[in-house]
Protein backbone atom coordinates (compact mmCIF):
# COMPACT_ATOMS: atom_id res chain seq x y z
CA UNK A 1 0.00 0.00 0.00
CA UNK A 2 2.63 2.53 0.46
CA UNK A 3 4.79 3.32 -2.22
CA UNK A 4 8.60 1.20 -2.74
CA UNK A 5 10.83 3.52 -2.03
CA UNK A 6 8.89 5.26 0.79
CA UNK A 7 9.82 4.65 4.25
CA UNK A 8 7.01 4.35 6.78
CA UNK A 9 8.52 4.87 10.25
CA UNK A 10 6.75 3.62 13.02
CA UNK A 11 6.72 5.55 15.92
CA UNK A 12 4.72 3.78 19.20
CA UNK A 13 4.12 5.42 22.46
CA UNK A 14 4.80 4.90 26.08
CA UNK A 15 6.01 1.15 26.77
CA UNK A 16 5.81 0.46 22.71
CA UNK A 17 3.23 -1.74 20.87
CA UNK A 18 2.50 -5.32 21.46
CA UNK A 19 2.32 -8.09 18.99
CA UNK A 20 -1.72 -7.26 18.39
CA UNK A 21 -1.39 -3.43 18.20
CA UNK A 22 -2.18 -1.83 14.61
CA UNK A 23 1.46 -0.19 14.31
CA UNK A 24 3.18 -4.40 15.15
CA UNK A 25 0.75 -5.83 12.46
CA UNK A 26 1.13 -2.99 9.93
CA UNK A 27 5.01 -4.26 10.15
CA UNK A 28 4.82 -7.61 9.47
CA UNK A 29 2.63 -6.86 6.91
CA UNK A 30 4.79 -4.47 4.65
CA UNK A 31 8.47 -4.15 5.16
CA UNK A 32 8.42 -0.78 4.14
CA UNK A 33 7.10 -0.56 7.79
CA UNK A 34 10.25 0.43 10.39
CA UNK A 35 9.87 0.99 13.76
CA UNK A 36 11.76 3.71 15.43
CA UNK A 37 13.81 1.99 18.78
CA UNK A 38 13.36 4.36 21.55
CA UNK A 39 16.21 4.55 23.68
CA UNK A 40 13.86 4.05 27.10
CA UNK A 41 10.22 2.49 26.45
CA UNK A 42 9.22 3.10 30.20
CA UNK A 43 10.91 6.26 31.10
CA UNK A 44 10.18 8.64 27.87
CA UNK A 45 12.03 11.84 27.76
CA UNK A 46 10.90 13.90 24.85
CA UNK A 47 14.17 14.79 24.16
CA UNK A 48 15.41 11.85 23.91
CA UNK A 49 12.74 10.22 21.93
CA UNK A 50 12.99 13.89 19.47
CA UNK A 51 16.54 12.67 18.97
CA UNK A 52 15.92 9.03 17.97
CA UNK A 53 13.58 10.10 15.66
CA UNK A 54 15.85 12.81 14.22
CA UNK A 55 18.54 9.88 13.57
CA UNK A 56 15.70 7.36 11.88
CA UNK A 57 14.61 10.38 9.93
CA UNK A 58 18.11 11.11 8.57
CA UNK A 59 18.95 7.37 8.36
CA UNK A 60 16.05 7.13 6.00
CA UNK A 61 16.88 6.43 2.27
CA UNK A 62 13.88 9.39 0.89
CA UNK A 63 11.10 10.03 1.84
CA UNK A 64 8.90 9.07 5.04
CA UNK A 65 5.74 8.77 6.52
CA UNK A 66 5.21 8.27 10.38
CA UNK A 67 2.53 5.98 11.43
CA UNK A 68 2.43 7.47 15.24
CA UNK A 69 0.16 6.23 18.30
CA UNK A 70 0.10 7.88 21.47
CA UNK A 71 3.21 9.47 22.89
CA UNK A 72 4.69 8.46 19.28
CA UNK A 73 2.27 11.73 18.29
CA UNK A 74 3.51 13.96 20.83
CA UNK A 75 7.19 12.87 19.55
CA UNK A 76 6.43 14.19 16.23
CA UNK A 77 5.30 17.65 17.35
CA UNK A 78 7.84 18.04 18.94
CA UNK A 79 10.44 16.84 16.35
CA UNK A 80 8.48 18.81 13.64
CA UNK A 81 8.76 22.02 15.54
CA UNK A 82 11.55 21.95 17.85
CA UNK A 83 14.47 19.70 16.86
CA UNK A 84 14.12 19.01 12.47
CA UNK A 85 15.88 21.19 10.18
CA UNK A 86 14.30 22.21 7.02
CA UNK A 87 15.78 19.14 4.93
CA UNK A 88 14.98 16.40 7.11
CA UNK A 89 11.21 18.33 7.24
CA UNK A 90 11.42 18.50 3.07
CA UNK A 91 11.75 14.67 3.39
CA UNK A 92 8.61 14.18 5.26
CA UNK A 93 5.42 12.97 3.16
CA UNK A 94 2.98 13.38 6.01
CA UNK A 95 1.90 11.59 9.60
CA UNK A 96 -0.62 9.58 10.89
CA UNK A 97 -1.11 10.83 14.54
CA UNK A 98 -3.34 8.48 16.33
CA UNK A 99 -4.42 9.05 20.07
CA UNK A 100 -2.18 11.77 21.16
CA UNK A 101 -2.50 11.77 25.04
CA UNK A 102 -3.04 14.73 26.91
CA UNK A 103 0.25 15.09 28.91
CA UNK A 104 -1.75 17.70 31.64
CA UNK A 105 -4.17 14.63 32.11
CA UNK A 106 -5.13 12.67 34.95
CA UNK A 107 -3.85 9.28 33.55
CA UNK A 108 -0.89 10.44 31.85
CA UNK A 109 2.34 8.29 33.11
CA UNK A 110 4.23 9.92 35.76
CA UNK A 111 7.75 8.46 34.16
CA UNK A 112 7.16 10.39 31.38
CA UNK A 113 8.86 13.40 31.38
CA UNK A 114 9.89 16.84 29.26
CA UNK A 115 6.04 16.03 26.74
CA UNK A 116 4.34 19.33 28.43
CA UNK A 117 3.13 21.51 27.32
CA UNK A 118 2.64 20.45 23.92
CA UNK A 119 3.29 22.60 20.95
CA UNK A 120 0.87 24.14 19.49
CA UNK A 121 1.44 25.34 15.90
CA UNK A 122 1.07 24.05 12.57
CA UNK A 123 3.04 20.74 11.57
CA UNK A 124 5.12 21.59 8.46
CA UNK A 125 3.65 18.93 6.40
CA UNK A 126 0.26 16.79 6.23
CA UNK A 127 -1.38 15.31 9.05
CA UNK A 128 -4.63 13.23 10.20
CA UNK A 129 -5.11 13.18 14.01
CA UNK A 130 -7.30 10.14 14.89
CA UNK A 131 -9.11 9.96 17.93
CA UNK A 132 -11.26 7.64 19.84
CA UNK A 133 -14.11 9.35 22.00
CA UNK A 134 -13.73 7.07 25.35
CA UNK A 135 -9.39 6.99 24.79
CA UNK A 136 -9.06 7.52 28.91
CA UNK A 137 -5.25 9.38 27.98
CA UNK A 138 -6.81 12.02 26.09
CA UNK A 139 -10.84 13.24 25.58
CA UNK A 140 -12.29 14.96 21.83
CA UNK A 141 -11.17 18.32 23.17
CA UNK A 142 -7.80 17.94 23.51
CA UNK A 143 -7.44 16.02 20.55
CA UNK A 144 -9.41 18.45 18.41
CA UNK A 145 -7.51 21.34 19.64
CA UNK A 146 -3.88 19.45 18.73
CA UNK A 147 -5.59 18.57 15.45
CA UNK A 148 -6.75 22.41 14.92
CA UNK A 149 -3.43 23.84 15.64
CA UNK A 150 -1.41 21.26 14.51
CA UNK A 151 -3.29 21.85 10.76
CA UNK A 152 -4.58 18.15 11.10
CA UNK A 153 -7.13 16.60 9.22
CA UNK A 154 -9.55 15.44 12.73
CA UNK A 155 -11.01 11.71 12.32
CA UNK A 156 -13.34 10.18 15.40
CA UNK A 157 -14.09 6.86 15.42
CA UNK A 158 -16.36 6.85 18.24
CA UNK A 159 -15.46 4.70 21.45
CA UNK A 160 -12.30 2.98 20.55
CA UNK A 161 -10.44 3.41 23.83
CA UNK A 162 -7.16 4.09 23.40
CA UNK A 163 -6.53 3.01 19.77
CA UNK A 164 -4.68 0.30 20.52
CA UNK A 165 -4.54 -3.60 20.49
CA UNK A 166 -7.71 -3.73 22.74
CA UNK A 167 -9.80 -1.60 20.54
CA UNK A 168 -10.10 -4.74 18.47
CA UNK A 169 -9.18 -3.02 15.02
CA UNK A 170 -7.02 -6.01 13.46
CA UNK A 171 -4.89 -4.97 10.56
CA UNK A 172 -6.42 -1.91 10.05
CA UNK A 173 -7.20 -1.78 6.50
CA UNK A 174 -8.80 2.26 6.97
CA UNK A 175 -5.79 3.92 9.23
CA UNK A 176 -3.54 2.56 6.52
CA UNK A 177 -5.71 3.98 3.47
CA UNK A 178 -5.65 7.62 5.47
CA UNK A 179 -1.96 6.93 6.28
CA UNK A 180 -1.66 5.95 2.17
CA UNK A 181 -4.07 9.25 1.33
CA UNK A 182 -0.93 11.58 3.10
CA UNK A 183 1.03 10.32 0.78
CA UNK A 184 -0.96 10.84 -2.39
CA UNK A 185 -1.68 14.11 -1.35
CA UNK A 186 2.10 15.27 -0.93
Amino acid sequence: MIEPKLNALVLPGYQNSDAGHWQTRWEALDPAFVRVQMPDWDRPSCDAWCRALDAAAAAADGPVVFAAHSLGCLTTAFWALQYASDAQLAKVAGALLVAAPDPTGPHFPADVVGFAPVPLARLPFPTIVVASSDDPYAGVPFSQTCAKAWGSRWIGLGARGHINADSGLGDWDEGRAWLASLVSSH
